[in-house]
């Protein structure tokens, strides 16, 4: 039990086989319900995590955005349908469908591994997912996740620069940095350096962090769903007091800048074009 605690609550039986333990003992905590068997080659507690569960049961593992949100990576897409991976030559894949519309439950990414999968493991490698990332979203949206992991340094872009990258990941490779602390701050400069104007992210202005200074003056405030109450107050009160500081704030809701760019983006614009980006 402990071994299988260590390992998720879930791991093939060649693994918990031993000097202390048999297939007899397993099959005995699988008949009491203290285990519970995935197939025929994996075993798991009953309160084993639910996708490394599914996953075992389809013989996939875990990839894509889905691995990245589970490493606490910045991903915007909506991951209610898991992203699961396999070798193109893989046998036995078994994704569940949906009984009312029919698709499958799980969006599968048949690629060959740039570094190889153990077979005792149901979560592909960072570098596995990172590729996978590459080639299954929008390029800026998959350069904010990569961008993430480097910040948060669980790859290193040296060891990413060896390896053998398709196309896709060698372009993202060659545009990512490590300094982006989120995706906003990886997207919203992107799309807006065709401007020409130096654009800073959360750097201190007046005692107040501030999500984007662009130029000497213009301050981009992008609220999540936590602006609300007093937090919603607090930044009122700080935008008040920019403003009597001759900065101009523009602020905007996350689901603008990631649904509705071109209304953000005409509001800098327009703000630019007056000049209020500059210090006076």
């Amino acid at each position: 039990m402990l071994l299988l605690r260590s390992r998720k609550g879930i791991a093939r039986q060649s693994a918990l086989l031993g000097r202390d333990t048999s297939k007899r003992d397993l099959a005995d905590a699988v008949a009491k319900g203290s285990l519970v068997r995935i197939r025929r080659s994996w075993l798991a507690l009953p309160d084993a995590d639910p996708q490394l569960v599914s996953a075992a049961r389809a013989g996939v593992v875990l990839g894509c955005v889905t691995q990245a949100q589970r490493l606490g990576l910045w991903v915007h897409v909506d991951t209610a349908r898991p992203h699961v991976c396999a070798p193109p030559s893989a046998g036995g894949v078994r994704i569940e469908r949906e009984q009312t519309t029919g698709d499958l439950k799980a969006i599968v990414h048949w690629f060959a591994p740039v570094v190889a999968r153990p077979p005792h493991v149901l979560e592909d490698g960072i570098e596995n997912a990172l590729v996978a990332i590459a080639q299954c979203q929008p390029f800026e949206h998959a350069l904010a996740v990569w961008e993430s992991a480097l910040n948060k340094s669980l790859i290193d872009r040296q060891i990413l620069a060896r390896l053998r990258l398709p196309g896709l990941a060698r372009d993202i490779l060659a545009e990512a940095t490590p300094f982006a602390d989120s995706g906003l701050e990886t997207i919203v400069p992107r799309r807006l350096r065709w401007l020409r104007l130096r654009i800073l992210h959360q750097i201190w202005v007046h005692g107040h962090r501030v999500d984007f200074l662009i130029g000497d003056r213009l301050v981009l405030q992008i609220d999540g769903g936590h602006h609300v109450g007093p937090q919603r107050e607090a930044d009122n009160k700080h935008d008040a007091e920019l403003m009597l500081r001759g900065y101009h704030v523009v602020r905007v809701g996350y689901s603008q800048v990631m649904d509705d760019w071109p209304s953000v983006q005409q509001l800098i614009m327009n703000a630019v074009a007056e000049g209020l980006h500059l210090a006076r």
